[in-house]
């Protein structure tokens, strides 16, 4: 994970995305999406999460939670798209990211 400020992943978002604007976090996935048998002790390099440390303060005083549960809500998100979860296309497939990002922080930050 890279925690950067918002210069440098706006640059990311437009040499990668071809995006020129700020955002609060990019995946890059190492590889396509894989699947790992269930007795797998193996260490898996899913890919990079870059943050925008700006821009996380910013969004936690938008949404009223602390910087470090927005910074854990954006990892969290980072890696549901690390793990093959999209939300771009809107439908079922945001709302179904959506309610797991959820699930997860209940679990990290009850």
């Amino acid at each position: 994970m890279a925690l950067l400020n918002n210069r440098a992943i706006r640059n990311l978002n437009r040499d990668y995305r071809g995006l020129d604007k700020v955002t609060d976090v990019l995946s890059f996935p190492q590889n396509e999406p894989f699947c790992l048998s269930k007795n797998s002790r193996l260490p898996v390099h899913l890919g990079d999460i870059a943050i925008s440390v700006p821009q996380a303060k910013k969004q936690a005083a938008e949404y009223g939670v602390g910087f470090y549960e927005e910074l854990s809500r954006l990892l969290v998100h980072g890696f549901l798209h690390l793990l093959g979860h999209d939300h771009e296309e809107g439908g079922y497939k945001a709302f179904k990211m959506r309610k797991l990002e959820k699930k997860i922080m209940e679990e990290v930050c009850p």
